[in-house]
């Protein structure tokens, strides 16, 4: 089933995810749902904040490109992207490893339209559960890398304009403020 995005000033957005602790057909529904909502949306991760659930819970399917590749470890042993996407992180927690820091002109499907520049370390390591409540470790970088962080930004109630350069964010300024009125609007008529 195809889920709602949640915009720009819904307050769940900025609402931090519970743990889950259930790992039921509830939640492999759940998950179903938001990767086929993620890709109806051409997205490459999604958050539960944005389709209306306050869960620690996103998921993940970032393309191996040959002009960006990236190189994953998952649970130690270097794997193919095509084996494992789309992923679903549980519970995801996101070390920094000591690395340099990247620009990339970042998108998010609650701000339809609107990217900007944001810098943020390459290496990332990343302990999760899957679906099925099984832990994993995965240490990536580049989009993956990116990705991941994004998504896990939006479980703590973190938006990417929190973290976009002072003049990428001048640049989008108004687009920002007209998609909080036209959801303040939108908010007022359901």
């Amino acid at each position: 089933m195809s889920l709602r995005i949640y915009l720009y000033n819904e307050p769940i957005l900025r609402k931090k995810g519970a743990q889950i602790s259930d790992f039921d057909s509830d939640l492999e529904s759940l998950s179903k749902d938001m990767v086929k909502t993620m890709y109806e949306h051409d997205g490459i991760g999604l958050a539960a904040q944005q389709v209306g659930r306050d869960l620690m819970l996103c998921v993940v399917d970032v393309p191996q490109l040959l002009d960006s590749p990236f190189q994953m470890i998952l649970d130690g042993k270097s794997t193919p992207p095509e084996l494992v996407m789309p992923m679903t992180l549980a519970n995801p927690v996101v070390e920094l490893l000591p690395c340099a820091e990247t620009t990339y002109e970042e998108g998010c499907l609650s701000f339809p339209g609107i990217n900007g520049a944001i810098r943020r370390p390459d290496q990332t390591r990343v302990t999760y559960q899957d679906e099925q409540g099984i832990p994993h470790t995965l240490e990536c970088n580049g989009l993956l890398g990116r990705c991941i962080q994004h998504e896990v930004d939006h479980l703590n109630g973190v938006l990417f304009i929190d973290r976009m350069a002072k003049e990428s964010l001048k640049i989008v300024e108004g687009r920002i403020k007209e998609l909080r009125k036209q959801t303040q609007k939108q908010l007022k008529n359901l």
